[in-house]
């Protein structure tokens, strides 16, 4: 977990600043590498535990991250003019981004949109066989949202760089469509039908991603503070998703089934959305 974080967010951060006229495209680009990178993993694991066994795995699977050095290498800071040419002092600047009022309605709408964002990926698989789809149904089931979810990223880049409106506007609205179709999860009692909800879920929740790290410099700025920004926001983020999954579930054992855990989740994401509209810029018409 500390090395998915001390990889991922310089790596947000250091994109946001390399591409400030497309940068929800870049970084849609970018994180849906997470999603190429998943579906390889899905069959390679287990050939790998079958061929290797556990540790013989996690040996060639740690060779596999140690590429990460030589990509973290090609990384160089970028200085834009005014900037002073040192490192930035982090501790100042978490300070004022704690001051920060927009950046904390901001890290607050993502904590609450975390807390439902995860609900189909960790609890989608129990909820396709609860409605009769087998091993086999679920796991097509969560192949497929997996899959679009990489689409949606990129498709959720390149509309954002369109000068049609804001980014932000596009935000609220990605994740607006992600939780009413979360909310109709429930209706999907038979493989078709979810299967169906399960693709516009991965999509929709797919393109919220690149928008949510490029809205970051939208709230504070591309300066220093942008990877400061990002960290932050993902530290509030892991509280939701933390707290989410298991509160899903523990709705699930409390009620039966998973109707009000999927309803709850897109309730989540919902009043995430409502926070993004107070965001200073939302409402003005030039980018």
């Amino acid at each position: 977990g500390l090395g998915w974080a001390l990889v991922f967010t310089p790596s947000l951060g250091t994109v946001a600043r390399y591409f400030p006229a497309r940068r929800a495209l870049a970084t849609g680009l970018v994180v849906s590498g997470a999603s190429v990178s998943g579906l390889a993993l899905g069959p390679l694991v287990p050939f790998l535990l079958d061929t290797y066994g556990w540790r013989g795995a996690l040996l060639l699977l740690a060779a596999l991250s140690f590429n990460l050095v030589a990509a973290g290498a090609l990384l160089r800071p970028l200085p834009h003019p005014g900037e002073p040419s040192g490192p930035p002092k982090a501790g100042g600047g978490l300070l004022r981004l704690l001051r920060h009022g927009p950046f904390l309605r901001y890290a607050l709408a993502f904590l609450l949109v975390d807390a439902g964002y995860y609900v189909p990926f960790v609890h989608g698989e129990a909820r396709a066989q609860e409605v009769g789809c087998g091993d086999r149904g679920a796991g097509l089931v969560m192949a497929a949202m997996a899959g679009v979810d990489g689409g949606g990223r990129l498709a959720g880049g390149w509309l954002a760089g369109r000068p049609a409106a804001r980014l932000l506007r596009h935000l609220f609205a990605w994740v607006t469509l992600t939780g009413l179709t979360l909310l109709l999860l429930p209706l999907g009692t038979t493989f078709g039908g979810l299967l169906a909800l399960a693709l516009a879920y991965g999509f929709c929740a797919g393109a919220l991603v690149p928008l949510q790290f490029s809205g970051v410099a939208e709230v504070v700025g591309a300066g220093p503070p942008l990877v400061n920004a990002i960290g932050l926001m993902q530290m509030f983020e892991s509280l939701g998703s933390l707290l989410g999954a298991p509160f899903a579930g523990w709705l699930r054992d409390t009620t039966g089934d998973f109707t009000i855990s999927f309803l709850v989740a897109g309730a989540f994401l919902l009043a995430g959305s409502l926070l993004i509209l107070t965001l200073p810029g939302f409402s003005c018409s030039s980018r």
